[in-house]
């Protein structure tokens, strides 16, 4: 870590952040992306007016809370789409009408910007009628406070709309137009729908009902495996009897936990 650079950052730095981040998230970053925490970070010390990375570990180390929040938010990934692994919107299509009649509680845990709770909600409005819609509820967490912002203001560049069919394109999304040209807004029925809040998986988990469906694709990926397993056990528990789980394509459950059956392509089922 010698390269010129505009704040000293030694390699015990890096290391303090690893173990930080992991303390903070459960995610572990690899060894090699000492460039990517220097680029991200060096962004923070410029805000605040720093002049090495030994100044903002002592921020971090007497922070309450505000700045803790603003160094997870620069270290997490957020990468999403709108119907992003279709094939788990059509199985959701699929098992909602077995569900229709009493509530169904659906999580959607690592939300990132929306894309996946609004995808959700789309899914229920065109598969169950108006009165069981209205016993859906959809919370959305994530552990990026800027990415929960944004998918509560739901509005999006409509490139990122590609995903979403032209005829739900023009029944849940309002088109930009003079200045605002090129974005699209989740109307409000739609928004009504889901409710935003942060949440670190790692931290308690303050619901009081049992999901019937959860999403949770692309969040454990950096978790090693006791913590996955950990995390997998602590969701069977609000988890409902034969509930519905969608993991990431790169994730797996194979040997984390025998809570949930595989059925296939990232779908599995909770068991007893």
């Amino acid at each position: 870590m010698s390269r010129e650079r505009e704040f000293q950052f030694t390699r015990k730095d890096f290391e303090w952040i690893r173990e930080k981040v992991t303390g903070e998230t459960g995610i572990q970053l690899n060894p090699s992306k000492d460039q990517m925490v220097y680029s991200r970070l060096a962004r923070r010390l410029r805000a605040l007016g720093l002049p090495d990375f030994a100044s903002y570990r002592k921020v971090l180390e007497q922070d309450n809370g505000e700045e803790m929040g603003q160094f997870v938010n620069a270290l997490t990934t957020n990468l999403t789409a709108f119907f992003r692994e279709s094939h788990h919107f059509d199985h959701l299509a699929e098992i909602l009408p077995e569900l229709a009649g009493g509530p169904i509680n659906i999580w959607s845990a690592g939300c990132s910007t929306g894309e996946e709770a609004y995808s959700i909600a789309m899914t229920v409005l065109e598969n169950l009628s108006e009165q069981d819609a209205e016993r859906v509820t959809i919370t959305a967490t994530d552990l990026d406070s800027s990415v929960v912002e944004h998918g509560r203001r739901g509005i999006y560049d409509e490139g990122r709309l590609s995903g979403v069919p032209a005829l739900q394109k023009k029944r849940y999304f309002l088109r930009g137009t003079g200045r605002n040209a090129g974005k699209a807004k989740v109307k409000e029925p739609l928004r009504r729908m889901v409710t935003f809040d942060t949440q670190n998986l790692l931290h308690d988990w303050p619901f009081s009902e049992r999901f019937q469906i959860v999403f949770c694709r692309n969040t454990v990926i950096y978790f090693n495996k006791e913590l996955q397993a950990h995390l997998f056990e602590r969701l069977h528990r609000y988890t409902a009897p034969g509930a519905w789980l969608y993991i990431g394509h790169s994730e797996s459950l194979w040997k984390v936990t025998e809570r949930f059956v595989s059925h296939g392509r990232t779908i599995y089922e909770r068991v007893d």
